[in-house]
């Protein structure tokens, strides 16, 4: 396996973060968000099974619903 390719990351907590991120497994490419955790402030980022993974023909509807969510919360702002 392919070492995966890092997107972005939010920091939820000091010691715990969302890893955003492409990888490789059997040949095959992923979209990945997984939660990943540090005992050792940050030296170290472990990944837990909290996580959702997406082949790449699912990203178009992942894409919409987050554009939708977008479009819903800058209704709710105005």
């Amino acid at each position: 396996m392919a070492e995966a390719k890092i997107l972005a990351t939010i920091e939820r907590t000091d010691t715990e973060q969302l890893q955003i991120s492409v990888s490789e497994y059997r040949g095959k490419s992923y979209f990945n968000l997984r939660i990943f955790y540090t005992t050792d402030e940050g030296a170290t980022w472990l990944p837990t099974k909290k996580g959702v993974t997406f082949a790449p023909e699912q990203l178009d509807v992942l894409s919409d619903a987050i554009e939708e969510a977008k479009q819903l919360f800058m209704e709710e702002m105005e």
